[in-house]
């Protein structure tokens, strides 16, 4: 066996079954991490699972003394793969049976048998190091945020040392009853109580700020629907949430109303249970008042009345741009106005119209502290030009009241948490430690909160529910917000969040080796650290502003934390100076923000290079999309390149490269092309006597052995908006295992060249597949590139039907185009024939079954795509491969609309195959059509 052999992640891996695991866990909520406290690019923890059972198992190609041939060596990886389509899912997160299986496998080839420890040195959300936790491995974790720091504390330093303890609160009928408590049940089962009585000591004292909704005999009369539904006077319901709607004055003289602004007057859309809100202008008052009712039925409200490009007047009409609604807000002339109210009825939710009781009671509350840190970074972006300057700004005065109220009664809890350890049993010490882990938690109860509980949260109306802050990775303004009720059961109550907290431990790994290290610190100063195994996802370049966006719950975190981790709060918000971003505002240009990212990343890499036990390789994850460059028609990525600069420089080569689906494509990216995955790297140090070569012996390389892996990617269903970096893996390990790329001129080869290389390389591997279509779906390929679906000369057409060996009037008769005057227009998919069959189709082409396909499983889901791709046989993995080719097309051209439905065929394909199969067993007469 050599000293260094191979392991399973540089050589194969059962891509299909890790992403589709990862991309279903972006749905999972009860009892995932994710839900503990918020954290921006948390990777999967099925991805980061598998990468890391992977990196510590040896390849069996690297042991023929134990499978001497091919045969034997794939039949061992095909019994790793089974292991690992297990290990993957969420189901088998705490499988002991599964996880033992996977942990003697690590064991098997591991120096006596005990592997070393496995640290991230990025940690962030803390999935990587919680992973190898539970794959029986040490685990450190280091960040240079405090946010991080507490929230991998709170993953896996603090549960191990309680593990197995039962709860210490008073309720005898729960504490002492048989069971045996495993993992972090306890702990878990006590933040849930001490949640529940801060809860219940917080209505004592601020309830009255959160009446119920009471029906009356007036309401009934105006309200049919209620009285159907057997609502009676006197009826009390506990309000889900408050809807305001920001304020300014109409500049018109001649008006001067209070303006309402407000994206949208919808409250829900559900079939059958649609609401909106009305405005209500009473012009017999100067300056006329605007008020609000709720109607019901299969009507449709108003336009709301502002947006990207200004304002509008609900009173006069006047058009009113964002300047002076700046204006105002900055002067402190913007203000709120009560627009609905959300209760929860007896069949969901029900609507009100604005009460003057509600907002009297609102008025009243009155913090005795808030947050006066300003927002700093990309969090000035919206919200500060709007009067908003600190983050108490972010909140109504009785969120502050609330959030203040919980803070206050987490120290009391604390107390009782202390006093209730001693009196079952727990030394003075570990009863002092355990204190301080619930209140931890307890503390994150209130982080969450506060994503519920601030004016940057909005009633969504279909589903009609709350949402919360950083919908996406910045502070956003928002017009109209909705506030919840802190002491409802719905989402924004304060019971539910410390019962999501409790869920999360009781899901964490029962059996641990040692409890987690974590330590605050910079990645680059990590040599008192070695004999480690390395996994990690550093920062995306410019991306995200990790130490900007944690500003929000920092504020919170000093204010209830401060005296339990002294060490983690000693500046007034989160360190950004040695922050590795390369944010441009922080430098003088962007060349210095570059230098100052690419340095960094060069010497965390060196650092690795000192620290690591390279009997295994490092993992790095990276997701950075490239982008088309206008001047020169390439792609490039001032990310990637930077990343890869400071990995080859420092004197690594890629030996494994993986996409896997780890990025969240929520409804907000949907419509631009957003990343889905990111590329796995494995980097080992390359060899001090690697060899040199030439450009041209390298882009014959890249010829000879890229488009295999490019096969292998669709093949996985590589998505075509991540194949551009998908290719870059494979390319740069090409790249990296020379100790330089030669130019005509003897200068080594730059990365930004490497990469140009190989997105020309991936260019022309996808126009070769165009060989593999039939002359109609040529012909429509480099007319779509040439016109799109627009109309086009009828002799170009005509001239390129040639060259292709097709005929306009055959593919007029085959149903893809339209001729007429002098002009030849491809038609679009909802043009095309509604009762096409391919069974009856003389002329079958690539082109139309491509389109069809996505057709089909716009209109009818992806079921019905599957049925029509069990009747194509093999055509099917054609029109696959024509998705990537188009994708490509439209990207290159700017068509991010026509762009998206391509991807989606290539994304869906798993599933369309899997039911393809289901469909094949249950009428396998249907795949024996022959065409």
């Amino acid at each position: 066996m050599s000293n260094n052999p191979k392991k399973l992640i540089e050589v194969a891996l059962p891509l299909e079954a890790i992403n589709k695991e990862s991309a279903r866990e972006k749905s999972i909520r009860h009892g995932h991490p994710s839900t503990l406290h918020l954290w921006w690019a948390r990777r999967p923890l099925a991805a980061a699972r598998a990468v890391i059972f992977a990196q510590m198992v040896d390849d069996p190609g690297s042991h023929p003394e134990l499978f001497p041939d091919e045969e034997a060596q794939n039949q061992e990886r095909e019994r790793l793969f089974a292991l690992i389509r297990e290990l993957v899912k969420w189901e088998n997160i705490n499988n002991e049976e599964v996880l033992e299986a996977a942990r003697a496998e690590i064991r098997k080839y591991a120096p006596n048998g005990e592997p070393p420890p496995l640290l991230d040195p990025f940690a962030g959300g803390g999935s990587i190091p919680l992973e190898a936790q539970r794959l029986g491995l040490k685990a450190y974790a280091s960040d240079l945020n405090p946010v991080a720091v507490l929230i991998n504390k709170a993953l896996i330093e603090i549960p191990p040392k309680f593990a197995g303890q039962p709860p210490v609160h008073p309720d005898q009928e729960k504490r002492l009853v048989a069971k045996q408590w495993r993992g972090a049940e306890g702990l878990a089962e006590d933040v849930r109580y001490y949640g529940q009585w801060m809860r219940d000591e917080a209505e004592k004292r601020i309830g009255h700020l959160y009446p119920p909704y009471e029906i009356t005999d007036e309401l009934l009369a105006r309200r049919p629907d209620l009285k159907a539904q057997g609502y009676k006077p006197g009826d009390k319901l506990t309000v889900i949430a408050w809807l305001w709607a920001r304020t300014v004055t109409c500049p018109n003289p001649a008006c001067g109303a209070e303006m309402p602004l407000v994206r949208s007057f919808w409250l829900s859309k559900k079939k059958g249970k649609k609401a909106w809100v009305e405005p209500v202008v009473d012009r017999s008052q100067h300056p006329p008042v605007v008020d609000f009712e709720v109607k019901m039925g299969e009507g449709v409200p108003r336009d709301g009345t502002v947006n990207r490009q200004g304002a509008a007047c609900i009173a006069c009409g006047t058009p009113v741009p964002l300047t002076y609604v700046r204006q105002e807000g900055q002067s402190g002339r913007m203000h709120e106005k009560l627009m609905a109210i959300v209760a929860a009825g007896k069949r969901g939710r029900v609507y009100f119209a604005p009460s003057n009781k509600h907002v009297a009671i609102a008025e009243k509350a009155k913090p005795n502290w808030k947050p006066t840190e300003q927002l700093q970074g990309k969090l000035r972006v919206s919200a500060p030009l709007y009067g908003m300057e600190t983050f108490g700004d972010l909140f109504t005065d009785r969120q502050l009241v609330a959030l203040t109220t919980f803070s206050d009664l987490m120290g009391k809890a604390r107390e009782r948490v202390q006093a209730d350890a001693r009196a079952a049993g727990l030394d003075a010490d570990r009863a002092r430690a355990y204190a301080d882990a619930v209140t931890t938690y307890l503390a994150f109860g209130i982080d969450k909160s506060t994503l519920t509980n601030c004016t940057l949260a909005t009633w969504q109306a279909n589903p009609d529910r709350l949402t919360q802050a950083f919908s996406r990775q910045a502070i956003p303004m928002t017009w109209d917000f909705a506030e919840a009720n802190p002491m409802s059961k719905a989402g924004g109550g304060f019971v539910l969040t410390f019962i999501s907290l409790a869920e999360v431990l009781n899901r964490l790994p029962e059996k641990v080796v040692a409890p987690g290290k974590v330590a605050q610190r910079d990645a680059t100063e990590l040599g008192d650290l070695s004999n480690l195994c390395i996994s990690t996802d550093p920062p995306y370049y410019d991306n995200i502003a990790y130490a900007d966006l944690s500003d929000y719950f920092y504020v919170w975190q000093k204010h209830t934390l401060n005296k339990l981790y002294p060490e983690l709060f000693t500046t007034i918000l989160v360190p950004k100076a040695t922050e590795l971003v390369a944010s441009p505002y922080r430098f003088k240009s962007k060349d210095e923000a570059r230098n100052y990212f690419e340095k960094g990343l060069r010497n965390t890499f060196q650092k690795f290079r000192l620290i690591a036990n390279f009997q295994y390789p490092i993992t790095v994850y990276y997701a950075f999309k490239q982008a088309e460059n206008k001047q020169n028609d390439e792609r490039s990525s001032t990310g990637w390149e930077t990343m890869l600069e400071g990995l080859i420089r420092s004197g690594f080569q890629i030996t494994g490269t993986w996409p896997m689906r780890t990025e969240l494509v929520t409804s907000l990216k949907k419509g631009i092309g957003a990343l889905a995955s990111s590329v796995v790297l494995a980097c080992r140090p390359r060899p001090e006597n690697a060899p040199a070569t030439t450009r041209r012996e390298f882009m014959r390389a890249l010829k000879r052995e890229l488009p295999a892996a490019l096969r292998e990617l669709q093949k996985g269903a590589i998505a075509p908006v991540d194949m551009a970096q998908a290719a870059i893996g494979p390319g740069m390990a090409i790249f990296s295992r020379y100790s330089r790329v030669l130019e005509a001129d003897g200068s080594p080869m730059s990365v930004r060249t490497a990469l140009a290389l190989i997105n020309q390389a991936l260019d022309e591997y996808l126009a070769e597949q165009e060989g593999e279509y039939d002359a109609d779906t040529r012909w429509a390929l480099a007319w779509f590139e040439q016109f799109g679906f627009e109309p086009g000369p009828f002799g170009d057409a005509e001239t390129l039907s040639k060259a292709k060996n097709t005929s306009v009037a055959g593919m007029v008769q085959a149903g893809i185009l339209e001729a007429r005057a002098g002009k030849v227009r491809l038609l679009r998919r909802d043009e095309l024939n509604p009762d096409w069959d391919p069974d009856t189709e003389r002329r079958l082409t690539d082109w139309e079954i491509a389109q069809h396909l996505i057709r089909f499983m716009q209109n009818q889901g992806e079921e019905a795509a599957a049925r029509l791709l069990v009747r194509l046989r093999d055509r099917g993995e054609r029109a696959r491969d024509l998705a990537y080719r188009l994708y490509g097309i439209c990207e290159r051209k700017g068509w991010a609309q026509e762009a998206l439905p391509y991807n989606a065929l290539v994304v869906a394909w798993p599933e369309i195959g899997r039911l393809t199969e289901d469909i094949r067993r249950t009428t396998p007469t249907q795949s024996q059509l022959i065409f």
